[in-house]
């Protein structure tokens, strides 16, 4: 896996009286969606034709990024930087800091962090295609709210709201995320109390990791959600990663290997055991009769109390259709959701039989969508503010099930049904996209759709 190329990017973070502006990403984009952030955004090659700006503060910086700077502002907030110059109302601008997205991400950005201190509060305008709200708090607010689990924040968003809780930020100061590069398991906590370790697995493309989770207050049943490395050297660098944590079980969201393998190596490294549903032990035993050789199962049911965060009950959700033993979990004042293979940041969910169900995959993803959770965390990929996603995943079903009806009705075979749905599709994923049509019709033949 090739390490993606690197762009530039800026931030802006508005600063008046003792409040900091903070915009929500929109739950519709593509890149931290729902995430609350500060504006900005890449910079452009257009940006280096912008003239120099005769502004104190402009002379330390250079001209294209101020351009950045200035065009971030006034596209997603409306705020026009030039203006506010003009008439005295930029106190000062100060650099404090930048942070490298990791590797693992596809995408990534060096971004360079300013403050803005501004003597007025200006008039807002949002673009309701990049943002969807605003707030202007203060920083210590939105820390303590971020520590209390309620406020998705990428790492550095909540390492810069923390050194201004601090009374920091007038000064350079290290927002980097230099754990992304001393560690090979990096540790990302978009929700405070809720660890994500991406581990490289052998999963389905254009995915290349499984998200594994640890979760549990101290003195609780710290649990390590879905480790899966790819081959042994992954699994020693997970195993050491994991030691200092205290981690009493290992819990599967359901059975398919992207999701367990060497998971039970890592069980008896760790001495612990496994937390399960019914069905997804039947079927790991089923494929793999040592598996659980040695180790002690603790089958799980809908509604059971699995550990704790923050105080709060973490319960399991059955969420069958994609794996009928598929299990969520979900804090109990529904801060986040972690929904395994309900949906994906990465790629699309694969229903095929014979352990797939459209039907309780369209009932799942109600479920949780009637839920209603603050933030949604797939196994692949980021999270997600909001059920928006789930939201556009069953929309995108239903349409996907309305064409595989009309084709029929039209006498269409499934071969000739991937022509027309599936005809930009890599076809190395051929063989699943049919997978996912034939699950179609099974829901349809159930519902006495087809004649």
């Amino acid at each position: 896996m090739a390490e993606s190329p690197i762009r530039e990017a800026v931030t802006a973070v508005l600063h008046h009286g003792d409040e900091i502006l903070m915009v929500r990403r929109h739950p519709a984009l593509a890149a931290f969606p729902g995430y609350w952030a500060f504006p900005g955004g890449k910079v452009d090659k257009a940006d280096s034709d912008a003239p120099h700006r005769t502004t104190p503060w402009c002379a330390a910086v250079e001209p294209r990024l101020v351009e950045a700077l200035a065009r971030e502002l006034r596209e997603e907030i409306g705020f026009d930087l030039d203006a506010a110059c003009e008439a005295g109302d930029v106190e000062a601008v100060h650099l404090f800091g930048n942070a490298l997205t990791p590797p693992i991400l596809p995408v990534r950005f060096n971004t360079l962090f300013y403050r803005i201190d501004l003597k007025h509060r200006p008039k807002i305008t949002l673009d309701m295609g990049e943002v969807d709200q605003l707030r202007w708090a203060r920083p210590e607010d939105l820390h303590a709210e971020y520590l209390d689990g309620q406020l998705l924040l990428a790492p550095p968003t909540s390492a810069s709201v923390a050194l201004f809780a601090a009374g920091g930020g007038t000064e350079p100061a290290n927002v980097a995320l230099e754990e992304f590069h001393k560690e090979r398991l990096p540790i990302i906590q978009a929700v405070h109390g809720l660890r994500k370790i991406p581990v490289r697995s052998n999963t389905l493309p254009p995915a290349f990791h499984t998200n594994c989770f640890l979760i549990g207050d101290e003195g609780s049943n710290v649990i390590l959600v879905d480790p899966s490395p790819w081959n042994d050297d992954e699994l020693d660098a997970l195993t050491e990663r994991m030691r200092p944590f205290g981690i009493n079980e290992i819990f599967f969201t359901h059975h398919h290997p992207d999701h367990n393998e060497r998971a039970d190596v890592l069980a008896r490294r760790l001495g612990v055991g496994i937390a399960l549903s019914a069905d997804t032990s039947a079927r790991i035993s089923e494929r793999s009769p040592k598996f659980f050789s040695g180790l002690t199962q603790r089958l799980v049911n809908d509604g059971d109390i699995v550990t704790y965060w923050k105080g709060r009950p973490v319960r399991a959700i059955a969420v069958p259709g994609h794996d009928e033993g598929q299990l969520a979990l979900m804090s109990a004042d529904r801060a986040w959701c972690i929904v395994g293979d309900l949906i994906q940041g990465v790629g699309t969910v694969v229903i095929h039989k014979p352990e797939g169900n459209m039907r309780r995959y369209f009932e799942s993803l109600e479920r949780i969508i009637e839920l209603d959770p603050k933030v949604i965390l797939p196994s692949h990929g980021l999270a997600m503010g909001t059920t928006f996603r789930l939201q556009e995943t069953l929309r995108h079903r239903r349409l996907r099930e309305s064409s595989v009806l009309e084709l029929h009705r039209a006498g269409r075979s499934i071969s000739e049904m991937l022509d027309v749905i599936y005809k930009d599709l890599d076809p190395r994923l051929l063989p699943l996209a049919r997978d996912n049509i034939e699950s179609h019709l099974d829901k349809l033949r159930e519902e006495g759709a087809l004649v």
